[in-house]
């Protein structure tokens, strides 16, 4: 393989060293089965991640397949690059969204393609990694700009917002319960000062879970807020739409698209999207109830446990 083939295209400026700790791909084998992969096809992994779902199915395309991968963090395409680069097939490499997916395929001069996957989980990396400011685990810059394209930040949100917006984007996007109490608090707070670190979000979060129930839930009380803002800030659900839209259209006769969610908002509309192609005839079902990880994975790997692959299959013409 030439070092032309496994070159990351349309690379931006902020690339850095990839971080030591790396990420599990959710669902492997099960993954793996659903494609139904094939020595010679063509696949697109439209979140590349650490590379772990793209070399294993790289692994069963031989050199005459081809492997299409996209993120949008450019340290981890990096850190993809590396690892794929003893690959058993040609490697293309893009740095762009999923919702690009059609500019991707007209660079690579395909419009068909056998399988298409999506991993809507971050990988672990970018929760510890101060630069992208996603933890509140630790104090870091609010940022959860996870493409370095996007324009506004968290902390421009937290700031930008009216009380009655940031509300709905808690509620809407992470079922927050107590949604308007946190944003009155974050309103309040940044009336007296910027709120500019995951640290001083956190705890006015967790200032309107006192005494109300919060020392009994499962999870920190600012899980809801953080997954929340993240979502608006990298328009996680715009993309998502567009993707469910578009990809169908570019899987071959049997072609394969499979997508692992991580929460409920991102499943329904998976969901939903699938039976409304399946009602026009274009693709079939596979997976009638979604694939869970097994005991075993979970115990290796707690981050699987919230996890839902659903499958589709395009269909002939009739």
């Amino acid at each position: 393989m030439t070092d032309e083939a496994t070159r990351p295209m349309r690379l931006h400026w902020w690339v850095m060293e990839s971080p030591a700790n790396g990420h599990d791909p959710v669902l492997l084998e099960e993954t793996l089965h659903w494609l139904n992969l094939r020595p010679g096809q063509v696949v697109v992994d439209c979140t590349l991640g650490r590379g772990g779902h793209a070399l294993a199915m790289a692994s069963r395309l031989g050199p005459e397949g081809l492997l299409i991968g996209l993120d949008v963090d450019p340290n981890n395409l990096e850190f993809a690059q590396q690892r794929l680069s003893g690959a058993a097939c040609p490697v293309r490499l893009f740095h762009a969204n999923f919702a690009e997916l059609r500019d991707v395929l007209a660079e690579v001069g395909r419009n068909e393609v056998s399988a298409i996957l999506a991993d809507l989980g971050i990988s672990t990396n970018q929760l510890f990694d101060a630069r992208y400011g996603l933890s509140f685990g630790q104090s870091m810059a609010l940022d959860m700009r996870i493409d370095p394209r996007l324009r506004q930040s968290a902390a421009d949100l937290v700031h930008s917002l009216k009380e009655e917006q940031l509300a709905n984007v808690l509620y809407e996007l992470a079922q927050e319960r107590y949604s308007r109490r946190i944003a009155r608090n974050i309103v309040e707070a940044r009336r007296v000062s910027p709120i500019t670190t995951t640290e001083r979000l956190a705890d006015l979060v967790r200032q309107a879970y006192a005494g109300r129930g919060g020392s009994h839930e499962r999870i920190d009380p600012a899980t809801r807020t953080f997954l929340a803002l993240r979502m608006a800030v990298n328009e996680e659900i715009p993309n998502l739409r567009a993707l469910l839209k578009e990809a169908p259209g570019f899987l071959g006769i049997g072609g394969r698209l499979a997508i692992i969610s991580f929460q409920s908002t991102e499943d329904r509309l998976v969901k939903q999207a699938f039976r409304s192609a399946e009602q026009t005839g274009q693709v079939k079902i596979l997976t009638n109830k979604p694939i869970c990880p097994t005991d075993a994975e979970t115990s290796a790997n707690p981050r699987s446990r919230s996890s839902k692959l659903r499958v589709i299959e395009k269909m002939g013409r009739t």
